[in-house]
């Protein structure tokens, strides 16, 4: 499992024109995109809601926890693409929608249930992701 973290100062969803998750402008969150790959499972999900919730990316090295920062999770296959070769990504190490969409959502009850208010994309959808990044601060994680 992959999951890409960025500092935010506001970010929103936005699917056929109507917003389907947003954080709220002025604060400070995190934007998390989540790419699911064919051997995830519960380790894997534990480990990023752990990493998510508790890094100290926020101002005064405070986590998301520490600051009750809200969450935006986006599903998002596209980070498990392989571009080594040739000029078309290959999409194959990313998991098939009924093996990731569980995870995804298990990423996102995990973060709830550490207290933490999460806004999500919708899985499977053409989605628009608007976001300001603060710093910038952009981090991969891996599980």
């Amino acid at each position: 499992m992959r999951a890409l973290v960025q500092r935010v100062t506001s970010a929103r969803v936005v699917v056929e024109g109507d917003v389907v998750g947003e954080l709220p402008a002025g604060g400070q969150g995190l934007l998390v995109l989540v790419g699911v790959t064919h051997d995830d499972g519960p380790e894997q999900v534990a480990t990023v809601v752990r990493k998510v919730a508790d890094l100290r990316v926020l101002d005064a090295e405070r986590s998301a926890v520490d600051a009750g920062a809200p969450v935006l999770v986006v599903s998002q296959f596209t980070l498990y693409a392989d571009t080594r070769k040739g000029r078309r990504p290959s999409w194959s190490a990313a998991a098939p929608g009924q093996v990731a969409e569980p995870l995804v959502e298990a990423v996102v009850e995990g973060l709830r249930e550490r207290g933490l208010h999460v806004e999500t994309g919708r899985f499977g959808a053409h989605m628009q992701v608007e976001l300001v990044n603060d710093g910038p601060m952009t981090l991969l994680l891996e599980a």
